[in-house]
Formats: structure tokens, sequence, C-alpha cells
């Protein structure tokens, strides 16, 4: 695999709903980084999971992970409460861990060239898919502000779905994303916490900027 020389390359892990998705693209957007929320990728799959249960095993994910392009990771269906249950079910799998492994490597280290680095989000990026990152955040939330947030966009999608739906949701795949035996949901050493639970989306971004910053100014 091609490996671009002197990226900037950022990781970063966090629990569901905790604002790691809209920090990741707002520091994409400012310093020019390919950006991929790789818990899309196992809502895609758990996705197809839903809509082709005949066809669906390993070759059929393997031919669509080939083809896949992150603008269809925008698709508003993966972000349904049923499809993130199933995605925290197919996470599991060691089998496809390793078809999306592949496909999450190739694109930290070698986003295309009109970028200058890439950034990841998900459960075990900053150990497992980029440990060389130039900047490890976990960012995290109490439960109820994560529930909270995740009721406020998935009820422009659903307006039937409660509050209560929402967070007992989250508190499912908190459980599985923590206690997986592949690659769970953890906090590394060298990762930055950064607590978002009363940090609006401009304080939780300028707080991650001026770290950034500081190193590459350095």
């Amino acid at each position: 695999m091609i490996k671009r020389k002197n990226i900037i390359k950022i990781a970063i892990d966090s629990p569901a709903g905790a604002g790691a998705g809209t920090l990741g693209k707002a520091l994409s957007k400012h310093y020019n980084l390919f950006y991929l929320d790789t818990g899309k990728i196992y809502r895609f799959i758990a996705y197809l999971n839903l809509r082709y249960p005949k066809k669906f095993n390993y070759q059929f994910i393997k031919y669509k992970i080939k083809s896949l392009k992150v603008k269809d990771l925008a698709n508003k269906t993966l972000l349904t409460n049923e499809v993130g249950i199933k995605a925290s079910v197919i996470s599991k799998k060691k089998k496809i861990r390793k078809i999306v492994h592949l496909f999450q490597i190739n694109f930290a280290y070698n986003p295309p060239n009109k970028y200058k680095g890439s950034c990841l989000d998900g459960r075990d990026i900053t150990y497992n898919i980029v440990p060389d990152a130039d900047f490890k955040f976990f960012i995290t939330a109490n439960l109820k502000t994560r529930a909270l947030r995740r009721y406020k966009e998935l009820k422009t999608i659903n307006n039937k779905i409660t509050y209560y739906e929402v967070l007992k949701s989250i508190k499912i795949r908190d459980k599985n994303d923590y206690n997986r035996k592949i690659a769970p949901l953890k906090k590394t050493k060298d990762s930055l916490l950064i607590n978002t639970t009363n940090l609006n989306k401009r304080a939780c971004f300028l707080k991650i900027k001026k770290i950034i910053d500081r190193k590459l100014n350095n």
C-alpha cells in the first residue's frame, strides 16, 4: 500500500453521540483533511444486511466495500436507530472488521493529493487504525447529553422516535463498544481527553484547534 509522506493524521475515538463527527468534519474543513466517520462504514454494512438479507455474505460485503465512496456514507438512512443497533452487533465480527480495517488504513495513509492529510473518527482509531497519528483525541460527554444530541439528530429523520428509545440504544451501543473482544472502545495513554458535556460545537473546535496549532507551529 502507498503511504503518503509528510501528511497530517488526526485520530479521534469516542462513544456514540459525544460530538466526534461534528468535530472531525470541522477540523477536516479547517486543515483541508480527508475525513472519514468510520462508524458509518459499519452502519453501511448493517444497512446492506437489512436491505439485502438473502444476498448478505462476506463476498457481498467485500464487493460493496471495494466500490464504496465517501459520498455513499452521507445517506441519512444510515443514521436510524435500527441501523445503529445492527451496526454495533456487526462490528463485533472479526471477518467484517478485517474488510473494513483495510479500507480505513488506505483512507488514512493515502488521502487524495488535494488534501493535506486525513482525519478519522471511530472507536479504535487511536491504537488500531492510525497508531502513529500526529494528534489523538478521546471525545466524550455524559450519557444524558449524548442521548439528547442523538435524539435531536434522529428526530429530523423519524419524528416518532422518543428520547428514552435513544437513551436505551446508546446504553446498548456503549456496552457493545466498550466490551467487545476485538478492538474495543478505550482511551489510550497518548490520547487527549476532551469532555464536551458543557461545550458547544464552536468552543470544542477552538479548544482542539489551539492544541493542533501549537504543535504545527513549533
